[in-house]
């Protein structure tokens, strides 16, 4: 017989078990299905390991220019152990995946091992697992449960998504790597070239070049990464080059060719010349498709749409009882925005009291190169497109006490507000730890905040955040230190 749960989530990274968390606390029976590794792809191949490899890449940098801050350092020069780098990188994932093990257990949540499909509203079935496509991977926890046919009144997809391959240029695994590959370099390359220029792809281009290797970045669209603010991706890209990095707008791989061991690619340029670049390895940052497929959904009729499933503001499906989440629900794919929807769709299902839709407009966008940008709300071009009458604050980080102190005086902090109603429409930022500090602006406007009560905010000194207010300050013709 088939075993019954309240809700059956399927996929644990972070939308998938933050769901299942939720769902314990607010006392359904909950089990969550996994194929391949707790904690998902932000814990085992995205987010949290490619932050641990650029902190290795940010001592780098601070090593080679110890001067500035009158250090020396005797003896030589700082060199990188590449597998020591690697080897801390998978460390920090494999903690993380043992501490979702530690919360599915804490919560009385099953863990189901194995392939789920639909089979019929309100059941799955689980088969075993395929063959794991990359090591190292983290141990398959104990006391989970395995192949068999399960039931729930509610099925939430958490199966996230999987790089993008362009015809005719697939990553191999040696030569074109995806960011699994990008990870865990056996050695550094000397040579790089990095395909697509959004948060995946300049994120490896800068921890690379940071790293020694030459890295060129070849990007369709005309800005490098094309989602931000014009004044942010302009500025960003001066740096990337400051930095020694090549950059191609407006141009696209149309074919390669591969040597021993190294990768020729023809690139189209915007007048339609055609150049050859050479590299030792190069990486394919073409985006990301949903995981949508053997999922059984068409048997279900659930609808999708390019690749993802469609959902509205609380997960809900066009089927009753089966929901969807995070990147397989479509962009932004961020691992945050996959929490928030899960922790919403599941409340939504309790009925519990005061849940909101999901603001995708609120959803913060943080990019961990080198300067770090960050970002929430319209960028100006789209709230002058929108038709909306808006004030532009800017504060450069070369005003700001702290950012000189630190060593870290380039970059600025950007906002835009509506002019009637004072209402904080966007904010965008690039310099030193910006990630950080974004949250404060998506407070600010999860709450309705107004430029009248930001400006009356004391903000400490010194520090970084000093220039979100001189920021707002700005917008007014008021900025006290610019």
């Amino acid at each position: 017989m088939a075993e019954n749960y309240d809700v059956i989530i399927i996929g644990s990274g972070p939308g998938g078990y933050v769901t299942a968390v939720r769902s314990a606390q607010l006392g359904f029976k909950t089990a969550i299905v996994e194929r391949e590794h707790l904690g998902g792809i932000c814990l085992n191949w995205g987010c949290i390991p490619t932050k641990a490899l650029l902190r290795s890449a940010e001592i780098m940098h601070y090593s080679d220019h110890l001067k500035d801050y009158g250090l020396k350092l005797e003896g030589g020069k700082v060199s990188a152990d590449t597998a020591a780098v690697v080897d801390r990188s998978r460390k920090v994932s494999l903690r993380l995946n043992g501490g979702v093990a530690f919360l599915m257990k804490k919560n009385k949540v099953d863990v189901i091992w194995g392939e789920a499909k639909l089979s019929k509203p309100g059941e799955i079935v689980v088969s075993k697992t395929a063959k794991k496509p990359m090591e190292p991977q983290p141990p398959v926890p104990k006391g989970v449960k395995s192949e068999g046919t399960y039931t729930a009144k509610h099925i939430i997809l958490a199966t996230g998504a999987r790089p993008r391959a362009l015809p005719g240029i697939e990553p191999d695994g040696k030569l074109i790597w995806t960011y699994f590959e990008a990870m865990v370099p056996k050695e550094m390359p000397k040579s790089l070239l990095v395909m697509g220029s959004g948060a995946i792809g300049i994120e490896f281009a800068s921890f690379y070049r940071t790293m020694g290797a030459e890295v060129t970045v070849v990007e369709l669209l005309p800005a490098v990464m094309p989602v931000e603010d014009a004044e942010v991706s302009k500025f960003a890209q001066k740096q990337f080059e400051k930095q020694g990095m090549k950059i191609i707008l407006e141009a696209k791989v149309t074919k390669v060719e591969k040597s021993a061991n190294s990768v020729t690619a023809h690139v189209e340029m915007k007048d339609g010349k055609v150049e050859k670049i050479t590299a030792d390895r190069m990486i394919s940052a073409v985006g990301v498709q949903g995981n949508i497929e053997n999922l059984g959904l068409e048997t279900l009729g659930v609808k999708t749409d390019r690749g993802c499933v469609v959902v509205d503001g609380y997960g809900k499906t066009n089927v009753p009882g089966i929901y969807a989440i995070g990147d397989v629900a479509g962009p932004p794919m961020l691992a945050h925005k996959a929490e928030h929807e899960g922790v919403v769709c599941i409340e939504k299902i309790a009925n519990f009291p005061g849940v909101h839709a999901t603001d995708k407009l609120k959803i913060p966008g943080c990019t961990y190169c080198n300067p770090q940008v960050a970002s929430v709300g319209l960028t100006e071009a789209r709230a002058k497109a929108e038709g909306k009458d808006i004030r532009v604050g800017r504060f450069q980080f070369g005003a700001n006490g702290k950012a000189i102190a630190l060593g870290e005086d380039q970059g600025f902090i950007k906002t835009i507000f509506d002019k009637k109603s004072g209402q904080l429409l966007g904010a965008h930022m690039v310099g030193a730890e910006v990630t950080e500090l974004i949250q404060g602006f998506v407070v600010a406007m999860n709450l309705e905040t107004t430029e009248e009560e930001l400006m009356h905010t004391i903000f400490p000194h010194p520090t970084l955040s000093e220039m979100m207010k001189e920021s707002v300050l700005d917008a007014f013709g008021r900025a006290l230190n610019a």
